[in-house]
């Protein structure tokens, strides 16, 4: 992923949790959609299971998917 897109990636995440400590994949999904995130980020959060994520929940959901789509390589991890 070039730079470009893992701070698209990093705000992303900033965004999401900027004035709350909890989203729902809702929330996740229409934000993912509105920052433009590459096509199989978009994917995954759309494959998100339905619940209330955290911070720390959402990047390991995130993370293992893009290791399971042995895109760790491109994508690297998201914090």
């Amino acid at each position: 992923m070039p730079v470009e897109d893992r701070e698209l990636v990093a705000r992303f995440m900033d965004s999401l949790f900027r004035d709350t400590k909890r989203v729902s994949r809702l929330d996740v999904v229409l934000r993912a959609q509105t920052y433009d995130l590459p096509e199989v980020l978009v994917e995954i959060a759309e494959n998100l299971p339905p619940v209330v994520y955290t911070r720390h929940r959402l990047a390991d959901q995130f993370n293992s998917a893009i290791v399971g789509h042995g895109l760790s390589r491109q994508y690297g991890t998201v914090d």
